[in-house]
């Protein structure tokens, strides 16, 4: 199987590809519709012609920004001129003027095809317009979310740059993810490793006292 090295998850409907990229380490990710062959990017975060090459032989149909940070948006002209639509949240849209097809809403569901869609949900503190993605596959959701820079591993992303809010961010991951997610959701960041909802959760209260 081309790219076999870069599965992370394997489903009977459902593959999900993980690549790192840029001196930033971001992690792109590619989710792809085992029945229909149809894929979608998150985060064109650099790397262009290594990320268009992908994008082709994955058969991408459009490119989903979690955000607009400068990290996550440098493949994204070079993924446009060959031909791939991209989406951002609203919040974070003059962070690519004139280099977004469209504005993803929160609650939109993006069709992969055989079933299988992904949930935008707008999570801002990070950024005014930050999204999280979730997986639904078929019936059920598949208990993987793309979070971006929204929650990692120990805590919510920064929220010191301009446009950040720390008690926003908090108060998207308490009611936007942990009061909605079961424990086993695995959590999938912008950058770094994997975790889990249940292992983030019960240290909410120890992040809001340290205050990041």
């Amino acid at each position: 199987m081309q790219y076999e090295d870069a599965v992370f998850h394997s489903s009977p409907a459902v593959l999900v590809y993980k690549f790192v990229v840029g001196p930033f380490d971001n992690n792109v990710y590619v989710v792809q519709s085992k029945v229909s062959g149809g894929s979608v990017l998150i985060d064109a975060a650099a790397e262009p012609k290594r990320l268009v090459d992908i994008c082709r032989d994955l058969r991408v149909t459009a490119v989903l920004q979690t955000h607009g940070h400068a990290d996550h948006i440098q493949a994204v002209p070079e993924l446009r001129r060959a031909g791939f639509r991209v989406g951002i949240g609203s919040g974070d849209a003059d962070r690519l003027p004139n280099e977004h097809d469209w504005i993803i809403d929160d609650g939109e569901l993006i069709d992969i095809g055989g079933g299988v869609e992904l949930e935008a949900i707008h999570t801002p503190g990070h950024t005014p317009g930050s999204l999280c993605f979730l997986l639904v596959d078929g019936q059920r959701a598949a208990d993987i979310l793309f979070s971006g820079d929204t929650l990692f591993p120990g805590g919510p992303g920064n929220t010191s740059l301009a446009g950040g809010d720390f008690a926003t961010i908090i108060e998207s991951i308490r009611t936007r993810l942990f009061a909605r997610m079961p424990e086993s959701t695995l959590v999938l960041p912008g950058h770094g490793v994997h975790t889990t909802i249940g292992t983030e959760r019960p240290h909410l209260t120890e992040w809001i006292a340290r205050g990041w």
